[in-house]
């Protein structure tokens, strides 16, 4: 039986890392790509480390880890020959990003939005560039392969003191639809889902932007009454990975009852 092989950014921890285990238990082996910036990262706070990404591969034989930057296509490009090297590429989840903000637009640094395109828009541009050209290969020889970004309730809505954010996530909607566009009847589908407040480093981070101490006041408002498991959003990813065509051009919604 032929291996299918996943590639996730954004791996080593928090959704990213959610979504791993899910295709892993699926029977996916997965290629997890991260960073791994730590503290050298130029946001208030620390991003995933080399550890966490090695205790995610050391969990099971199914999972490679790489760090790469998806900011830097060539890295992104031995990544995906690495998962050529294991077997057809079936899936590829964009879930690297970073969140930051905490002024309004007009007093928002402009190293703030260039740090958010680059990470957030770009990145997930970038893995698209690298591995879209396998993807139809692995469609071209009869699989179902399908490529999601993970985009935001910022992608669709408007948040306090988070312009900078919400403008690269609106735009990450828009890739995944001219993406989807672009690949009309090729065989590959293009999904995004859209989480809302989820238990995550980023939570908390976005929290601290608002000077709150608790990151469970941003989920008050949802159906949940607290955040996402990340596990929670990563079932959504799984299934945006593998349902097939139905959700082709999607922007599914993970949000829990989201609500301003």
């Amino acid at each position: 039986m032929t291996v299918q092989v996943a590639l996730v950014t954004g791996a080593a921890r928090g959704i990213g890392a959610a979504v791993v285990r899910r295709l892993v238990a699926s029977g996916f082996v997965v290629v997890a790509i991260d960073s791994c910036e730590g503290s050298e990262a130029d946001v208030a706070y620390d991003l995933a480390t080399k550890a966490d990404l090695d205790a995610l591969a050391d969990s099971t034989d199914r999972v490679t880890g790489v760090v790469a930057d998806v900011r830097d296509p060539d890295a992104l490009a031995d990544a995906v020959r690495l998962a050529n090297d294991l077997g057809p590429l079936t899936a590829v989840v964009a879930a690297a990003a970073v969140v930051d903000g905490g002024d309004d637009l007009w007093s928002t640094k402009p190293a703030v939005l260039q740090r958010l395109w680059d990470v957030d828009l770009v990145g997930v541009w970038n893995t698209a560039v690298a591995t879209t050209p396998t993807l139809l290969a692995t469609a071209d020889a009869g699989g179902q392969p399908s490529f999601v970004a993970i985009a935001s309730t910022a992608g669709h809505r408007g948040l306090w003191h988070l312009s900078a954010y919400c403008a690269v996530k609106h735009a990450v909607v828009g890739l995944v639809r001219g993406l989807a566009a672009d690949l009309h009847g090729r065989g590959v589908t293009v999904a995004g889902v859209s989480p809302g407040s989820t238990a995550t480093a980023m939570l908390d981070a976005t929290a601290a932007l608002y000077g709150l101490d608790d990151s469970t006041q941003l989920a008050r408002t949802q159906t949940t009454g607290a955040p996402l498991d990340p596990d929670e959003v990563a079932r959504l990813v799984e299934t945006a990975c593998t349902a097939g065509p139905v959700v082709h051009g999607s922007v599914l919604s993970a949000d829990g009852g989201f609500a301003e």
